[in-house]
């Protein structure tokens, strides 16, 4: 097995693997983005990159959720037509994962009437022609945030349980979906790891939501109530729910409706990451459009914790909020996406402040990492004549195992596990003074090896040092250096 792991040099000759497909929930696109899209973001990025360094046939999907009242609601305030507002904030999502390097394959719209309505509605006829679509009067508690209809026994004091604000009782005429259909099914599915939730701690959360059992939802609102949408099939006067609507994105934005080809090529995804807020919905609802339709489930459920700020979640009320702009203009993606890997665990709540952001960058970044490779490339530039022969192979089967368990914060804690020992060893060594070729030769290739390893985590920062080092340069500059500074 420890094949699997050699990275060759030249990694356009290493022959194709499989195909991977990877996708991040699809972002209500009313506001501009947080740093919580940052983590969902970054994360997925790094391990789509991983997958593409090791030589797997990599899509990754991300988009935009845009059918929906939130839209209608925040265009109006701003005193804009929908389209237009859409254009403009849409636009602000895919200038951020510019500026984070974020290296998606495609990006959904669930406006797109050509690549994705096709797929919502064949979805929908599935789902009929299975029985499970049906018309019926309903009277629920009702969260405008959550846009999410809730039972009596999942609320508290008629409170949203994520929002914590009051619910609005509705009474309305919709098309319901026989959720409860499938209880016994996703359970058995579940169980058998054959949708695998990761980690332990989700997956038997959502087991317990199974056990007390699932109830069937409402899959459309009326026109009058919800004008911006999907048109129910044969009924104009019903807009599909975002369930049906939201969730089908991520197999219309690889070819579900338009592509059949495409689509049989990368479905079923091998890993979908979603925040811990939606697990409902993407480990309950999902899997069971999924069964109704005859379609094959997701292999994983990747479900990452929360950020918060002092202990607190981020709210402007307390004065905590992180911008993620303000980290990328000052200290650059590079440094936002270090933290974001190293600095939170994706299996847990994480806790972010300004203060422990700086000093990670400073201690760990231009202290740390710069510091290091640009003594390293100083010694090469004054005593080596050219850059030393770097082996064609490395062993990175430690280091790849993490990725294997999607333990990102393992593998940058590894990468600085190597870091602490280079700067250790340089240190011992002291070729300042002896001016020992071999142990320069030496120091360089092992910090070609860890910037490797940054590919993934810090994509510009691997490039940049493995420049350096065949150039045979230092740096003209510091590596980490704050637009302030």
């Amino acid at each position: 097995m420890i094949s699997k792991y050699l990275l060759s040099i030249n990694l356009l000759n290493m022959s194709k693997g499989k195909s991977f497909y990877l996708t991040s929930t699809i972002f209500y696109p009313n506001a501009q983005l947080h740093m919580g899209h940052v983590y969902t973001m970054t994360i997925c990025d790094i391990i789509a990159r991983y997958q593409k360094l090791i030589g797997n046939e990599t899509l990754f999907l991300t988009g935009s959720d845009e059918n929906t009242a939130k839209i209608v609601k925040a265009a109006k305030e701003k005193g804009q037509e929908v389209p237009e507002f859409l254009n403009e904030i849409t636009a602000g999502f895919k200038k951020l994962y510019s500026d984070l390097n974020i290296s998606y394959d495609e990006f959904i719209q669930t406006t797109d009437q050509e690549r994705h309505w096709p797929g919502a509605i064949k979805i929908w006829n599935s789902l009929g022609e299975s029985g499970d679509i049906y018309k019926s009067k309903y009277t629920g508690l009702y969260c405008p945030q959550c846009e999410a209809f809730y039972t009596e026994k999942e609320v508290i004091d008629e409170k949203c349980p994520l929002h914590l604000i009051p619910l609005e009782k509705l009474e309305e005429e919709n098309y319901f979906f026989r959720l409860s259909k499938y209880t016994g099914k996703i359970k058995n599915r579940i169980e058998s790891n054959e949708l695998e939730i990761i980690p332990n701690t989700r997956r038997n959360e959502i087991l317990a939501q199974l056990e007390r059992g699932l109830e069937d939802i409402s899959f459309s609102r009326p026109v009058h109530t919800a004008s911006h949408g999907i048109p129910v099939p044969n009924d104009p006067g019903q807009v599909m729910y975002v369930w049906c609507d939201a969730l089908t994105s991520y197999i219309s934005g690889i070819g579900y409706g338009t592509d059949e080809e495409r689509f049989k090529k990368y479905w079923p995804a091998d890993v979908q990451v979603i925040g811990k807020d939606i697990l409902r919905f993407h480990a309950a609802i999902w899997p069971a459009m999924l069964l109704s339709a005859g379609l094959p489930l997701p292999k994983k459920l990747l479900v990452h914790g929360f950020i918060t700020s002092g202990g607190h979640k981020m709210s402007k009320s307390i004065g905590n909020v992180i911008d993620p702009y303000e980290l990328i203009n000052e200290y650059g993606a590079e440094a936002v996406r270090y933290y974001v890997a190293r600095k939170l665990s994706l299996f847990e709540d994480g806790d972010m402040t300004v203060e422990s952001f700086q000093d990670a960058y400073n201690g760990d970044l231009a202290n740390g990492l710069g510091n290091l490779a640009s003594r390293i490339l100083t010694l090469s530039e004054k005593y080596l004549k050219t850059c030393p022969e770097i082996p064609k192979k490395s062993d990175f089967a430690e280091y790849f195992k993490f990725y294997e368990s999607f333990d990102v914060r393992q593998a940058a804690d590894y990468i600085w596990k190597k870091i602490a020992e280079l700067d250790v060893l340089i240190q011992e060594k002291k070729p300042w003074e002896s001016k020992d070729t071999q142990v320069i030769s030496d120091l360089v290739i092992r910090l070609y090896t860890i910037a490797r390893m940054l590919n993934p985590i810090m994509p510009e920062t691997s490039n940049k040092i493995k420049g350096l080092i065949k150039a045979n340069k230092k740096p003209s500059k510091p590596l980490f250096l704050r637009k302030d500074a």
